[in-house]
């Protein structure tokens, strides 16, 4: 199969991305998170806190706090049981899922990404860690100042003044032993909702941060001592106590550097580590659009202007939405409190207002990165469009969202739930009861014409980046959001009336209120 069909069928024919006879070995399942050993260990404090204060500026971190930072964004924090009742006719069959959950959503509650962290703090050594999420500790992978290595990985960017880099990366076989070449838009979708919560962990606490998607993937992994065959780096994230980080990539720079080139110059790292799995069934595509994504040298690095934006057209009634104060919250509170809904809505009239907020503040984080060099907010490439139901003030039809004008452009008018129910591949959710059906738009070329097949899983990550602040602002909101990937990209796209824009629906978030959940759960903090 050639990457071309593969993306395609990871949106539009997504029964094609599993051969017919595929059954899940959940006795071969692998662990949740990635297990080292015989590694020097730091125990970072479990005594965290349950409200996020923002810090003292331009205090050096210590490495409690940096504790407290990881842990909100990636730690354990809940275990939880779901019966499962299956109506046999003489009596009810009921099973158990036990699931270790986090605070950022994952498909199949998988957790296909691992952190790692370069720490340049006082109180432990320098060097490149792993967060060890089961015993919430780090443990020392190579020590040492690597900042010239990592600045040119990054295509010149300077981290001395960053006391943490954080490194996210994608396991291959976490989800791939379940949902097959799925897994390949689940990871970067994960990754997404990763790079979102960090973003709001880090703004939170007072640290400035700044996204890279382009960096010497090799060196990069041959830093952490990453076999690409198995997992790899998505983003790099280097964090600042310092108000801003912007301006730190010298454009101007006529080196350019190679990853043979730096690979030479640190040692080979050979760690053992352990994921429960027996055996480890092969996966060709996902290493055939991985080994397609490497950036080789640092003359690869591009920028990107605006001009990829998904812009509603303005032929388009628009309906100006009211101006909202500022919503405040509390992220932690927000963060413990977020589920995603199954047949858990409920139908109720929602307010203009809430949705005016809901949208207002979905938007309102910026971020940098380096594709434009600049901060963009996260709506920069990709866009947000909707089913609107029982929404007071609004009539009942399908919208695009013109954040520019901070006002929604009708597109057609009518309920179109039983128009999406059925759309749906796996109906888990009953959207008869959901006010708002929400879809992430963006490029149906995925970016390819300027960033190659790296774009594909950029946009996945920018799409995760927003889809993460739609699901907190709709949490603090008292409404809760379900992301689903089990939909139909083509009868979406028919309803908004972007299929001729090249454009397509991404993924799919109903929003609305819901009924608490029947389940046994307990938060895993002191």
């Amino acid at each position: 199969m050639n990457l071309e069909t593969f993306l395609h069928h990871l949106h539009f024919d997504t029964d094609k991305c599993a051969p017919p006879d595929w059954q899940v070995d959940w006795e071969n399942a692998p662990l949740p998170y990635k297990l080292y050993r015989g590694l020097p260990e730091i125990s970072l404090s479990g005594d965290v806190p349950l409200t996020l204060k923002r810090r003292e500026a331009h205090v050096e971190p210590a490495l409690e706090e940096l504790g407290h930072f990881l842990w909100y964004v990636y730690g354990i924090t809940q275990y939880a049981q779901t019966p499962f009742i299956k109506d046999t006719g003489e009596k009810a069959d009921v099973s158990y899922a036990q699931l270790l959950r986090r605070f950022v959503p994952s498909g199949g509650a998988l957790y296909p990404n691992e952190l790692y962290v370069y720490i340049k703090l006082e109180d432990v050594p320098t060097g490149i860690y792993h967060y060890d999420v089961a015993h919430h500790r780090l443990l020392l992978l190579r020590e040492g100042n690597q900042d010239f290595y990592l600045s040119r990985s990054l295509g010149n960017c300077d981290v001395s003044d960053c006391f943490c880099t954080v490194f996210v990366s994608t396991v291959f076989w976490k989800n791939f032993y379940k949902y097959n070449n799925f897994s390949y838009r689940l990871q970067g979708l994960d990754a997404g909702v990763l790079i979102g919560q960090t973003l709001e962990v880090a703004n939170q606490m007072g640290f400035s941060s700044r996204v890279s998607y382009q960096f010497l993937d090799r060196s990069i992994n041959h830093l952490l001592g990453l076999s690409e065959q198995d997992e790899s780096v998505y983003a790099v994230i280097p964090l600042s106590i310092h108000p801003s980080i912007h301006g730190v990539y010298k454009d101007n720079c006529e080196e350019v550097v190679s990853d043979t080139e730096l690979i030479q110059e640190v040692p080979l790292l050979k760690h053992e580590s352990y994921n429960r799995s027996k055996r480890v069934i092969d996966y060709p595509m996902l290493r055939k659009m991985n080994e397609a994504s490497l950036l080789e040298t640092t003359n690869s690095f591009v920028k990107i202007s605006n001009d990829n934006r998904v812009k509603p057209a303005l032929g388009m009634e628009a309906m100006m939405l009211p101006f909202t104060e500022r919503l405040v919250f509390d992220l932690a509170s927000v963060c413990r409190e977020r589920c995603s809904p199954n047949y858990d809505f409920m139908i109720g009239k929602v307010s203009q207002t809430k949705v005016s907020t809901l949208l207002k503040e979905t938007f309102s984080l910026s971020y940098q990165n380096d594709l434009n060099g600049t901060h963009e907010n996260a709506e920069t490439r990709v866009s947000l469009y909707g089913s609107f139901y029982n929404i007071e003030g609004i009539p009942n039809g399908a919208y695009a969202y013109d954040q520019s004008a901070h006002a929604l452009r009708r597109i057609t008018q009518g309920d179109f739930r039983e128009f999406l129910q059925y759309g749906l591949t796996m109906p888990t959710v009953n959207l008869f009861q959901v006010p708002l059906v929400l879809h992430v738009v963006g490029d149906k070329d995925h970016l390819k014409k300027k960033l190659g097949y790296r774009g594909y899983r950029i946009q996945q990550m920018e799409t995760g980046i927003l889809v993460q602040r739609l699901l907190l602002m709709s949490c603090a909101l008292g409404m809760g959001g379900h992301p689903l990937l089990g939909f139909d990209a083509n009868q979406c796209d028919e309803l908004y009336g972007i299929h001729s824009k090249e454009k397509t629906s991404l993924i799919q978030i109903p929003v609305g209120p819901y009924l608490p959940r029947a389940w046994i759960k307990g938060n895993l903090i002191s």
